[in-house]
């Protein structure tokens, strides 16, 4: 007897068309803005316009915060990468209505709970944002954006940086598959 349940596929779209798109956007930033993309910069002004609301007193004597608010012209949030950052929220927001995928829910392997999940995704983004912060840009800025530029730094960027996911995929597998 078949089962008479429907089966649903998550249709994406293809990463070849999806990488050519990402190249076109950024030939248009630097075509258009004269510089690359990246994201770090845009959570760097939120921290700062943060905590300048925040704890004003601790920013007023925070070295960093005032030279960052002094090279961006006193309001870090009026920046092309804050910008850039909110395009890409809509535009993933948008993307995910379109598409049907707009749901509050956690994906993860059957093999772990959500809370587990949720306790990676949260690890990694704060190793990776500390990261972005010791190579001084994320991967958007130094990688892709170094690497249209023909930069050696970037193609060195983007080969460690698959090179070290590749070698650590085999010990966090068990964790999505």
């Amino acid at each position: 007897m078949t089962d008479t349940k429907e089966i649903k596929k998550t249709k994406y779209l293809n990463p070849y068309v999806g990488g050519v798109l990402l190249g076109l956007v950024l030939l248009s930033a630097n075509f258009i803005a004269g510089r690359g993309l990246g994201a770090s910069g845009a959570i760097k002004s939120v921290v700062v316009t943060t905590m300048t609301t925040v704890a004003p007193s601790s920013a007023a004597n925070s070295g960093f915060v005032k030279e960052f608010r002094q090279s961006h012209e006193g309001n870090p949030m009026k920046t092309w990468l804050v910008f850039e950052m909110l395009g890409v929220l809509v535009g993933g927001f948008l993307s995910g209505a379109v598409a049907g995928r707009l749901k509050l829910k956690v994906e993860h392997s059957p093999k772990i709970t959500s809370r587990k999940r949720l306790i990676l995704a949260l690890t990694g983004g704060v190793l990776f944002g500390f990261g972005s912060q010791l190579g001084r840009g994320c991967t958007s800025g130094a990688a892709l954006s170094g690497m249209a530029v023909l930069s050696l730094g970037g193609f060195i960027t983007m080969m460690a940086i698959f090179g070290t996911a590749f070698a650590l995929a085999y010990f966090f597998r068990k964790n999505w598959i």
